[in-house]
């Protein structure tokens, strides 16, 4: 059984006379895996014939849809823990479209995508410089609008990984002593042990103890990685300091 867009269901008019989605797109439920029906689509649009449209699209192609009628609604919303993205519309009553996109990013880290009949180059280019995934005009190609959806909600995965995998080497660093702390940004910023233990004042075997200990909490196969890991930390200026001290 399939889905198809038709034009009678599909075709809305906004208030500048421009046709909203452009059909043709044919979505078979097979299509639909488990991994998309945990995504979420949050759609924000002040006209509720957009909302509509672009939820059966997104539905149909096995998205999680939550619709928005303005942009502090969306802002008041306290959004799912799963991997999502957001369809803004660059202008509405109120906050626009570049006002949303501004606030969620400073508390937050959702891939946007703008729709707009009304475009320009200058905030174009505002929305890209902010991070946007794209830039649509009205009407929307719903091949071009799904292909947007899926390159977003791709680097939302790659987001929330990468912050999944910060968390856990904060927490390794964590788990070091003071004493581990002071050695580690010494020993990647190329210092031997001999001179770690100098600028610290003690032995270098309680130099090669704590690097011992430092590799195995932070769960470095070798010096290499405890390097890279350190650098993802930023230590390498902390290092870099003490050794022109």
């Amino acid at each position: 059984m399939s889905t198809r867009f038709d034009e009678k269901s599909a075709t809305h008019h906004a208030e500048d006379g421009v046709v909203l989605l452009r059909t043709g797109v044919l979505m078979k439920s097979t299509q639909v895996t488990m991994e998309s029906t945990k995504e979420m689509v949050y759609v924000v649009d002040d006209d509720p014939r957009v909302r509509e449209a672009l939820s059966s699209l997104l539905r149909a192609s096995g998205k999680g849809v939550r619709m928005f009628s303005s942009g502090q609604e969306f802002l008041d919303f306290r959004c799912e823990d799963s991997c999502a993205c957001l369809i803004l519309d660059l202008k509405m009553p109120g906050l626009g479209g570049l006002e949303v996109q501004r606030s969620i990013a400073v508390k937050a880290s959702i891939p946007v995508i703008f729709i707009t009949g009304r475009g320009d180059i200058p905030s174009t280019v505002t929305a890209m410089k902010g991070g946007a995934i794209d830039f649509l005009t009205k009407p929307v190609d719903e091949a071009a609008l799904l292909a947007s959806v899926e390159r977003a909600l791709q680097q939302d995965r790659a987001n929330r990984k990468e912050a999944i995998e910060h968390a856990r080497l904060v927490a390794q660093y964590d788990s070091l002593t003071p004493r581990e702390r002071e050695v580690l940004p010494l020993l990647v910023s190329g210092l031997l042990n001999k001179q770690a233990a100098f600028k610290l004042g003690i032995t270098e075997y309680t130099v090669q103890i704590h690097r011992g200990h430092i590799m195995r909490k932070m769960e470095a196969d070798s010096f290499a990685t405890l390097v890279k890991l350190a650098a993802k930390l930023k230590l390498e200026a902390a290092g870099a300091t003490n050794r022109n001290t």
